[in-house]
């Protein structure tokens, strides 16, 4: 009977030209490479951004030194990509896509994740713990409530928390206590983000200044660019469907202010400049009554 031998273990050297083989495929294949700053990105962090990506984002972790290797191996059919090496430094993950970069900096603007509190973390906002029924039995950790200015009490076999209750505020450095409370009542106050260093399309390197988009900003100067044209339209009386209206009811209500000051009479202004008649004469009178008091008191 044959034994079939056991395969040998790959040597080091082996695995890295192997990793530098598969970096080098997806470099070719995607149209976007992005790196992101890895410091302080939490497996769970990533972990939940593979999932909700899954399909559109592919993404990889590679000691840098391989990743140059794998860029010198197609730097010749992808022109530019030498470039991202120079962002290569510290702790980082590849991004893989084939949608924008620029449409990548806003999906990882807008899809933070939440997490867990630890300690040493800063409170991004005033972390709240709202009263109500914790679900938890009453024990040691009713201590820990206590310890961290929780105020509790004991209901139905569960501990109540009796008022909402702030325990960092915005800026603040998260207290070990403070984090352990926290993770039992499943509060993930942490919002985490990845953040882009650099991503390469089309033979184009953009830094991450270069792709922050600042939606909300970008919303405010079309929001004012419509207005203004609308205005300069209205003004200069050019007729669209958006201002035909406006236009409109501009010329008429001119048209009805004419006819109202210069006292021309119409059906639907007569009343009016009438009116206006009416109220002038009345305060002429006025005047002329003032002044004849005023000639009495002198002669008197």
């Amino acid at each position: 009977m044959k034994t079939v031998a056991a395969a040998k273990p790959l040597k080091a050297r082996e695995v890295k030209k192997l990793i530098v083989e598969e970096l080098a495929e997806l470099l070719k294949k995607y149209r976007v490479i992005a790196i992101c700053n890895l410091a302080k990105v939490r497996t769970v962090q990533l972990q939940e951004l593979r999932v909700k990506f899954r399909g559109q984002i592919l993404f990889k972790v590679a000691k840098n030194t391989l990743v140059k290797l794998a860029i010198d191996k197609v730097s010749a059919e992808k022109p530019g990509l030498e470039k991202l090496k120079e962002f290569l430094k510290d702790q980082n993950l590849l991004v893989f896509t084939d949608m924008s970069c620029f449409k990548l900096s806003i999906l990882f603007e807008k899809n933070k994740v939440k997490l867990p509190a630890k300690a040493g973390d800063i409170a991004p906002t005033d972390i709240v713990v709202h009263k109500g029924n914790t679900g938890l039995p009453p024990g040691p950790v009713i201590s820990e409530f206590s310890d961290v200015g929780i105020p509790t009490k004991i209901e139905s076999g569960n501990i109540m928390i009796t008022k909402d209750t702030v325990v960092a505020r915005a800026g603040e450095v998260i207290s070990e206590k403070v984090a352990g409370i926290l993770g039992k009542l499943g509060i993930k106050p942490i919002e985490a983000k990845l953040h882009l260093k650099a991503a390469y399309e089309d033979g184009e390197v953009y830094s991450a200044e270069t792709l922050t988009v600042d939606l909300e900003g970008f919303r405010r100067d079309i929001e004012s660019a419509v207005q203004a044209t609308q205005n300069l339209m209205v003004n200069a009386s050019i007729p669209a469907p958006e201002t035909a209206a406006i236009i409109l009811a501009k010329a008429a209500s001119e048209a009805w202010n004419l006819l109202i000051n210069a006292a021309i009479p119409d059906p639907e202004t007569l009343p009016l400049t009438l009116a206006k008649a009416m109220g002038e004469a009345r305060a002429l009178a006025q005047k002329l009554a003032e002044k004849d008091e005023k000639l009495k008191d002198l002669a008197g």
